[in-house]
This record gives C-alpha cells, structure tokens and sequence, in this order.
C-alpha cells in the first residue's frame, strides 16, 4: 500500500472479494533521507499516514517493513550506474521485478500468504491449454503499466493480483469515494519516487558526483560544438540545455542523438536523426515465437508501432514498419500481440542502442 488511491481500492476489491487481507508498505527510505516527509511521495512519512488510515477503514492488519538496503541495492544502485553509463533508466521496472514480486513475495509466503496484490494497472491471466501465466495491459489503456511488469517471471505471474486492472481511473476514485477513503481525491504520484521534486541530476549528484565529468558536445563529424558538465546531465532526444557554444549553420534546432560515457562524449544532430528504424535490446524475456509481427512500445506509456522482431542470443532486434524519434538506451522495448485488442504482453528487453535513417547508433 503506497499510500495512494490505487492501492487503496486494490486493498479494497480484495477485502469485497472475501480475501483475508494484510496491508503492507515498504519503507525504502533510510534514516534522514529528505524523501521520507515529502508530500506525495510512494511510501513516504505522508503516504505511511495515508495508507494505515485506509487499512484501519477497511479493518485489516497494517505493517510497515523496512526495506531501505534492499531498495538501494536493487533500484538506486542500478538507476545511478545507468546514467553513468549513458542510458535512461526505468527504476520501476526493478522495483516491481526485485522487491514487490520478489523479496516482498518471499516474505509473504512466509507468513503463509499465497499472493501480493499492488495497484498497478494491468491484468494477469492463465491459459487452461497451455498452463502459463499471461501478462496483459490494462483495461484503461491511459494508465496502463504493463510496462512496468515485464520481466515478471511465471513464478511471479502466478502469485500476482492486480485487482483494479479491469477499472478505469475515474471507476477506481469513485469507489474510493464509496468507501470514505481518505485518498479518493488524491492526486497521482508523477515523480521517481526517490527523486525529490523530479531533480534526477541533484540527486545523482549527491549520490555519485563522478558521474558528472566535463566532456565534450560533438556533431555527428566529430567536431565539437560545446562543453558539458556530465553525461548524466543528458538523454536521447533532449534539445533544450545543451550548452553549445555556437548555433548550428543551418540555424536548426540540435537534439542529443547519443551518448558515448567511453569518450564521455555527447552527439547532437538534427531532428532527423533521431528518427530510429532497428532497435536492439539486452537480456529479451520473450514467450511467443521469433521472428514475429508484434506491435511494440519504446517508452513508458507512448504510443505502440508495428515491427518485426527478432529474438535470439541473447537479443532482440525489432525492425520498426516507420521511425521513431527519441528512443533511448535503458527504456524497455515491449512487445505486445497484434490482435484487435492488442491486451497480450510477448516480452521485452532493455533497449542497448537503436539505429536511426542517417545511420547514427
């Protein structure tokens, strides 16, 4: 329980439902950190308040575990290590796959519970032929978060509920309001959740300042164009802030088409070149067959586009049916079954590097 309305109506359907219910917040804070009293924040001092109010309301158990060292070690190291190496990170993606539906789900089979339930948007189903456990998105396609979900292992699937999937988000508030919880009103967390205020480059900064080496701002020649005070400073597809110390000769805006941490070096070009046909992915979770005409996502809740992928090795390769601008290595590439529907997760990979129509990696 985040201390939100989704987890709130979560906890709620499953209590409806005649489930024997624990209500359960992970503090991922440590002792001191700012993050703990900043309103709003998923599973701060506020949001503590929140959610065992709601737990009171409902008349099931409340418990807060500490979790801070495992949080650190599977979410912040990996999220700091990923800007560091030029990439932009999904921290949630870990914080799903390691903690909610991995070391919280240890604990809760140890205390003879047969399921965690959070309030994410997405479904899970089982197929009776095959036995397996599928992942699907959302009923409401505008909060959808299977994206977040995809490395969920079949293990995980099994023991996961996600008892709002089916409800939009108005549906999900107005049942709040039925019950008089005290977070029915209450607005929608847009933040990392260990990030205070959205400043990722504060916090990296305090976290790891070698990630901010001054480099080099380069075209696509190799000439450089400006300075930089960090890699971390950048992602694919940014325009604004880059520091150039001349405008471009022909007077067009420059975006970051790619950072290289070996070099420390940063390539800007023009808006054409980020319009990327291949992308290549690390460490694929696929289920279907390869190769495959799939409809596939390149960033937290945008829109899907049709490609081929190719799966083997240990990568994926998707071959995109029209560019896209803007995608950026550490995203998820996510594949989903080209059906009316479009519901049925195939898989995923970690986006390593794309190649784009003027041959820029």
């Amino acid at each position: 329980m985040s201390g939100g309305v989704d987890s709130s109506v979560a906890a709620a359907r499953l209590v409806e439902t005649g489930y024997e219910a624990v209500g359960v917040t992970m503090r991922v804070w440590g002792r001191g950190d700012e993050t703990a009293s900043r309103f709003g924040s998923c599973c701060g001092s506020d949001a503590v308040d929140d959610a065992r109010r709601v737990a009171e309301r409902l008349g099931i158990p409340y418990y807060l575990l500490n979790m801070a060292e495992e949080f650190d070690r599977a979410v912040i190291a990996p999220f700091t290590d990923s800007y560091a190496r030029g990439r932009t990170p999904v921290p949630c993606v870990a914080c799903n796959s390691e903690l909610k539906f991995g070391s919280l789900l240890a604990r809760a089979r140890a205390w003879d519970a047969t399921a965690v339930a959070t309030g994410h948007y997405a479904r899970v189903e089982r197929d009776a032929r095959t036995e397996r456990f599928t992942l699907l998105r959302a009923r409401d396609r505008r909060k959808d978060q299977s994206d977040f979900l995809w490395p969920l292992t079949q293990a995980q699937l099994a023991a996961a509920r996600f008892p709002i999937g089916d409800l939009t988000k108005d549906e999900v508030r107005e049942h709040a309001r039925r019950l008089g919880l005290v977070t029915a009103d209450k607005p929608d967390s847009q933040e990392i959740c260990f990030v205070p205020d959205g400043d990722y480059r504060g916090f990296l900064r305090r976290r790891d300042p070698g990630v901010f080496r001054p480099g080099a701002i380069v075209d696509v020649g190799g000439h450089v164009l400006g300075r930089h005070a960090g890699v971390a400073n950048f992602t694919v597809g940014q325009r604004k802030g880059l520091g150039l110390d001349r405008p471009a000769p022909d007077g067009k805006p420059r975006y970051v088409l790619s950072i290289t941490p070996v070099s420390n070096t940063v390539t800007v070009g023009p808006a054409a070149a980020l319009e990327v046909t291949t992308v290549y992915g690390d460490r694929p979770l696929w289920t279907g067959p390869s190769p495959v005409s799939v409809d596939v996502q390149l960033r937290a809740h945008g829109s899907v586009v049709p490609a081929q992928v190719t799966v083997s090795d240990g990568r994926l390769v998707a071959e995109l049916a029209r560019p896209v601008r803007g995608v950026a290595a550490g995203q998820a590439i996510v594949g989903y079954q080209p059906d009316p529907d479009g519901d049925i997760v195939l898989g995923s990979a970690t986006i390593s590097h794309a190649t784009s129509l003027a041959g820029v990696a």
